[in-house]
């Protein structure tokens, strides 16, 4: 008899489309989980397949609306009193992450608020993917698996063979991820030093660096309304730059996102799958992560290094 301890990977409503793919990759079945929908909006969550014993995956993105969070954490309860061994919470795009601290007063750290609610829910390890801080591992007292999408875009970049490239970031708050791809490329870094009145809004934007002549690859965690990506793209091509792209990590595009990014000076921007997009715009790439999430559940079920895996 094996000492290797069984798992399975479940997927809640949104999300299927990736756990699919990592389970194809992993080369088994999704597992059995059946979501009930009430009239008023309520839903409960029963396993269809034992787990007893097993260490459990659960896939879920946490993005708007909170019906995913919800979700995930009666995932989790229902797990934990179904007597799996372990619970591993696989979050590729980690909401309310933008709250991690009190940037005015009377305001709430939403990004700890929800790490609690997983922890009280009964997880006891964490996979997720390019936090909007690095510092929200520290909310949890569980392991934290911090995956990183330079890991898919990088091998992309790489495969257009710019000549004249430059990375760039929309914000002063992106360059230690911009940074880190222009040291791997061995190619400069520009910035953009952006003012806001308001939420979601950019009033003025600087660039900060050279950018005439170049083709440059705007670096970022998430793209919300777009706002900040398309005026950096616009400001860009304005300066003389030869072609504008741009990679995110999170494919949140809410509001009017689909229509800037289709009216605005960049070539096309690449997302990973993190979240589904379903806002079909042709400047829009998605390119999937299931393959780095499969290794890692492998890598974790196998208890091999995870960092082995990171590019940068």
């Amino acid at each position: 008899m094996s000492s290797q301890l069984p798992f399975s990977v479940f997927s809640g409503t949104n999300s299927k489309y990736l756990a699919e793919k990592i389970c194809n990759h992993l080369g088994i079945e999704l597992g059995k989980l059946n979501i009930t929908k009430f009239a008023d909006g309520e839903f409960s969550v029963s396993y269809e397949q034992s787990i007893r014993g097993s260490v459990v995956f659960l896939v879920q993105s946490t993005f708007p609306n909170s019906d995913n969070l919800m979700e995930l954490l009666l995932m989790i309860d229902a797990a934990k009193r179904a007597s799996a061994k372990s619970i591993v919470a696989v979050i590729p795009y980690f909401g309310w992450a933008r709250q991690d601290r009190k940037d005015k007063p009377r305001v709430s750290i939403g990004a700890k608020l929800v790490a609690d609610l997983l922890s009280v829910a009964g997880i006891d390890r964490l996979i997720t993917m390019d936090l909007h801080a690095d510092q929200i591992q520290g909310f949890f007292d569980v392991p934290v698996d911090h995956l990183y999408a330079s890991s898919v875009h990088l091998p992309y970049i790489k495969s257009l063979n710019l000549e004249n490239l430059v990375i760039a970031t929309p914000d002063v708050g992106g360059s230690k991820r911009a940074n880190s791809y222009s040291k791997y490329l061995q190619v400069p870094l520009v910035l953009c030093n952006k003012h806001r009145d308001k939420p979601n809004e950019v009033a003025s934007m600087q660039i900060i660096g050279d950018v005439e002549g170049k083709d440059v690859i705007i670096v970022d965690d998430m793209v919300d309304t777009a706002g900040t990506i398309t005026k950096a793209a616009d400001v860009m091509k304005e300066a003389g730059a030869r072609t504008v792209r741009a990679v995110a990590s999170h494919c949140v595009m809410s509001g009017p996102a689909s229509e800037r990014v289709q009216n605005s000076a960049l070539e096309e921007i690449v997302f990973t799958d993190s979240i589904p997009y379903s806002n079909r715009c042709a400047k829009v790439k998605q390119l999937s992560i299931a393959e780095l999430f499969a290794e890692t559940i492998r890598r974790v079920m196998d208890n091999e290094s995870i960092s082995s895996q990171y590019l940068i």
